[in-house]
């Protein structure tokens, strides 16, 4: 093993060829991480992204092909960043699809596509992952959610529903593999029209006549992003995609045990932070009272 894998520690983040994503991978690289960023078409569609990381990535970033909706690619992106590294330390669940419209206009097939993007994708990735984060009884699984899975809002029902799916099951794999020593941590950005493309990308429901019936509504869509930018500015929070990553680089330097298990990087200021905490204490006090209250993030924190 070379003296910079014993250095240094290796990260896999999907979905980093644009947004978050690429502003997770390039901000661990900045804090020192070997980064694997996982990505779709790296020698295709996504060919210049790939490059353009690997070229400002000073030999830390790799780009590999990584398609959350197939667990063989899953497996081999994992199977590709340890065996070249000998270790695994941060996996990063990113990757995923938006969708905006009236909810009753979604067919349930485009449902069912954005909870496989957005929820199974991370079972996908955990399952990959965990086989190896186990053998070294260490690691950190991060999940890049939504504000909305706390505070839903109107016109992006589908995906709020997908992103709080996905957030119910990080919840309850957190208190199931922290005896392993894994850590789980949630990084839960509010909105962010520039910088991304989950706007310009996002998907409309395939019901023309579903959403005909909404035609008094449908007029306030294309004001959505308008009216977010508004707030941002009325709030005073104006930050950047490059917070996202800076946030979380910034969280995982804290020692294990130590870190929070939830960073919010919210421009809104929406509140989902006050939710997500009344959500911590109920969930304590009740898996105590099912006697596993070692299998709560605080039994560990009091053992370091």
């Amino acid at each position: 093993m070379t003296t910079r894998q014993e250095e240094r520690e290796v990260a896999l983040v999907t979905g980093s060829a644009s947004g978050i994503g690429r502003s997770i991978a390039e901000a661990l690289r900045n804090a020192g991480y070997i980064v694997y960023a996982g990505m779709r078409g790296v020698d295709g569609r996504n060919e210049a992204a790939a490059r353009s990381l690997q070229a400002e990535g000073d030999g830390l970033v790799h780009p590999v092909e990584m398609d959350v909706l197939s667990e063989e690619s899953c497996v081999s992106a994992v199977e590709k960043a340890f065996r070249s590294e000998g270790r695994l330390d941060v996996v990063v669940n990113n990757a995923g699809m938006f969708m905006n419209g009236m909810a009753e206009s979604f067919t349930p097939d485009q449902f069912l596509t954005i909870l496989d993007a957005n929820a199974v994708s991370w079972l996908r990735v955990n399952r990959a992952a965990l086989p190896v984060l186990r053998s070294q009884g260490r690691g950190t699984i991060v999940y890049v959610g939504s504000t909305t899975s706390y505070i839903p809002e109107p016109f992006i029902g589908v995906y709020e529903a997908s992103k709080a799916a996905g957030d119910a099951l990080a919840r309850a794999m957190a208190l199931e593999i922290l005896p392993f020593g894994i850590e789980s941590l949630f990084l839960v950005p509010g909105a962010f029209p520039v910088g991304t493309d989950h706007f310009a990308d996002a998907r409309c429901g395939d019901d023309p006549e579903r959403n005909a019936a909404y035609a008094a509504l449908v007029d306030r869509l294309p004001a959505l992003t308008d009216r977010i930018e508004r707030i941002d500015r009325e709030e005073g929070l104006i930050l950047t995609v490059q917070s996202v990553g800076e946030h979380l680089a910034q969280a995982l330097q804290l020692p294990s045990g130590e870190r929070p298990d939830h960073v919010f990087v919210d421009g809104q200021a929406k509140g989902a932070d006050g939710v997500a905490e009344l959500m911590k204490q109920a969930q304590a006090r009740f898996v105590a009272r099912l006697g596993f209250g070692d299998l709560l993030p605080s039994s560990r924190a009091a053992q370091h």
